[in-house]
Parts: C-alpha cells; structure tokens; sequence
C-alpha cells in the first residue's frame, strides 16, 4: 500500500513527479509516480550500491527486456525505463489489485472456480513468455497482481532467455525457495516445465492458503521440494490431481501450459465473475484510494 515519501526520496526521476513509496527493499524502492500529462505508474528505481555493479545494470536490463514480452494485458504495461542512468528505473503500469499473497490474506483462500480461472489466466500469460524463449524463474504469490480484468504477474528481476547461464553460476539455485521446481533448487536449467511447477505451487497457495512445501529455513524447503511429496491439504478434491501432476519432480512428466489449461477452466465468463465478492470489494477500495 502506498506509504509518504522519507526525505532521502527524490521527487523527480526521468521526469516522473515521485508520489508516494510502494515498497522498498534490498535491491530498490518503487513508488507510485505521475507524468506531467497525469498518468499514474509505479516507477521501480536501483539502488546506489548495486547500480555500481555492471552485472545486475544487465540483469535489470534483461528484466526490462522480459517485462515488455509479457506485455500489458499479462503484465504490468512497460511506458519507458533507463538501465543505463545513475539510479536506473522503469516505469510501469501501476496495476490496482492487491498480490495474490495479500488476497488470501485479507479473503481467505479462494474459491475453485477463482483458482481455476486464475490458473487459466496464468497459463496465458507464461504461454506468451515460453513462446518468446523467456522463463520467468521466481513465481510466486507476491509476483501475482489480481485485477478485476485478470491476473497480471510482476518482478522479472531473474527472468531470463532459455539456454542463457551468463548471470547464473551452475550448481546456483536462484529464485524463491517455497515455489522453486526440483531441478531450480539444484541450480540446473530452468525450463518451461519449472514454470509450471511454481504455478503449480502457486495455485496450491490460492486454494489452500499456504504453499505446498511449508515454510521455514530454504534450506528445509529446498530439500522438501527436491524429496517431499506436495502438502496437497485444503485443495479442492477435483483440484488436487491437476496440480499434483504440475508438482512432479520429473519435469517431462509435467503437462504444458497449454495442456493444463484445457484441464483447469473452460474458459467461459470474465475473470470476475469467477472472483468472490470481498476480493472484488478490495480491488476497488485499492482503486479508490490511489
């Protein structure tokens, strides 16, 4: 939710008038920015420390490059960026609904026919990323913005080409420990099918309300997603199969996003009307207030 700027904020970068702070952490901050013209955005900014460091101005770039593949109606719509500035940023879309995380937290798990619809949706929006040789490597309940229009999935930051190792060291795991596939969390390739996994684990989390290997030290969940069987509890009962065949630890034996979708939704009605009323209510209490 958006918090006042501090007196360490500037209060224009490349031209954007700086709002309010959207979150901040060890990489960067993102705030809530306007044009001249009025549009709103959420501008993403760089850290000082880690903007001297000629790797990760790659690798913001790169998740520049992927943000524009997913495009607007996957993701949050890139307007303009500079990875080469002082303090690189990139502007987006500043999407109004709250991350999938916050959703369940605020509304409890949601319903079958949200989690199918949402899973439909998700399946679109990696299909749009794999046919473009990209994977996106940290999905993850917080990386899933739900709008009334439809899910939109943020944070390329270690999204990259298939086949391209340049920013990852082999035998590194890189990504979020809870929602990584098997062969991540060893620091193989990433494929397609490690998509699928995590949204798998994603999915498990929306039904559910929680991830499908527990929480605690990445160490535990590492070795539970490369050993255990998925904690499949709380999923809907005709639900559990699809998703446990997502949650293979053999990525061969994991269905395509175009297999999974046909499984998961008939693709009849807008996505909300497959929403429950008190998520629809805070999406536009979110819409509202900005």
């Amino acid at each position: 939710m958006p918090t006042p700027l501090t007196h360490d904020d500037p209060q224009t970068l490349g031209g954007y008038r700086l709002i309010a702070r959207l979150g901040s952490g060890g990489m960067g901050t993102v705030y809530l920015a306007r044009t001249a013209g009025g549009r709103r955005v959420a501008l993403k900014t760089v850290h000082a420390r880690i903007a001297s460091d000629p790797a990760f101005r790659t690798r913001f770039r790169l998740e520049t490059d992927a943000a524009r593949v997913i495009g607007g109606l996957h993701g949050a719509a890139v307007f303009d960026a500079d990875p080469l500035a002082e303090t690189p940023w990139m502007a987006t879309e500043y999407v109004l609904g709250p991350p999938l995380d916050d959703a369940v937290s605020l509304c409890g798990p949601l319903p079958e026919p949200s989690v199918r619809a949402l899973g439909a949706a998700l399946c679109g929006a990696l299909s749009q990323l794999h046919r473009s040789d990209v994977v996106h490597r940290d999905l993850k309940p917080s990386n899933v913005m739900i709008t009334a229009y439809g899910p939109k999935i943020i944070d390329f930051g270690i999204a990259r080409a298939l086949g391209d190792d340049r920013l990852t060291r082999t035998g590194t795991a890189a990504g979020t420990p809870a929602y990584m596939s098997p062969e991540q969390a060893t620091g193989l390739e990433h494929t397609p099918a490690g998509d699928v996994f995590a949204l798998a684990g994603v999915l498990v989390f929306a039904a559910a309300g929680h991830g499908p290997f527990g929480a605690g030290r990445p160490a535990d969940l590492l070795y539970r997603v490369r050993y255990a069987d998925p904690d499949l509890s709380g999923v809907p009962a005709s639900l559990a199969p699809v998703l446990a065949g997502c949650l293979h630890k053999d990525p061969a034996r994991r269905p395509t996003t175009g297999e999974l979708v046909a499984r998961l939704h008939d693709g009849h009605g807008e996505f909300a009307d497959h929403l429950p009323p008190p998520l629809l209510g805070e999406i536009s209490r979110r819409a509202a207030e900005v």
